[in-house]
């Protein structure tokens, strides 16, 4: 494997590592603030790629990158989830209040006043 391609590929698992952090700890702000970079390893490692290259180097790369992405999509997949309960409940609690029977406040649920979320 060239140094090139054993670089690129390293800048691009250090990238999906560190969004992996990011998207475990369900800090989407800074797991998507790391796209850009993420695009710049993949387009560097796709200039770097050799016919020369080692085969069991870049055999290791590969299987060190596609668990990787596995994991990067896994925890995509929980944060897209997260997000989606997170405004399933702002839904709800944004929605009219309700009153059962005419004119009964038995049943009726008080409005939301306020709500505060942290992403």
């Amino acid at each position: 494997m060239s140094d090139d391609m054993l670089t690129a590929g390293e800048r691009l698992a250090d990238t999906l590592t560190a969004e992996n952090t990011a998207l475990a700890a369900l800090d989407l702000p800074r797991a998507g603030a790391m796209l850009a970079r993420k695009q710049r390893a993949l387009a560097d490692l796709a200039a770097a790629q050799t016919v020369s290259a080692s085969h069991d180097a870049a055999e290791r790369m590969a299987r060190r990158l596609q668990g990787l992405a596995i994991e990067n999509k896994r925890l995509l997949e929980r944060a897209i989830a997260a997000q989606g309960r997170v405004i399933g409940v702002i839904a709800r609690a944004a929605a009219p209040a309700t009153v059962q029977g005419y004119g009964s406040e038995r049943g009726r649920r008080p409005a939301a006043f306020a709500l505060v979320a942290k992403a």
